[in-house]
């Protein structure tokens, strides 16, 4: 009695699969990739269901003031570069060099 996985006729359709176009090939290989995603997102949320509240509290407030963190830098760069232009606007470097008055 024969019940090997590898050998037989139907073991060779179940081991090569049929050809594909490699649209299908592509829509199969994001369907792998979101199914290990949510794999890894239901181990992430098992282990965070595990933890006591209290840490993961502490662990949002910590991801809150570094996301305030980076927020203020960002801010404070923009206005930088927006301060930089006006300047560099101002003293007759930049665009409308005649002074916008269209004389």
């Amino acid at each position: 009695m024969e019940h090997s996985s590898s050998t037989g006729p139907g073991a060779s359709n179940l081991l090569s699969p049929p050809e594909l176009t490699p649209l299908e090939q592509e829509v199969l290989d994001e369907y792998e990739r979101l199914a290990n995603n949510m794999k890894e997102l239901a181990a992430v949320l098992d282990d965070l269901a595990s933890r006591p509240t209290t840490q993961i509290l502490d662990g949002l407030r910590e991801l809150e003031r570094k996301t305030s963190l980076a927020f203020t830098l960002l801010k404070a760069s923009v206005y930088s570069i927006v301060l930089q232009q006006e300047i560099d606007w101002g003293s007759g470097g930049g665009p409308g060099e005649d002074g916008g008055d269209g004389q």
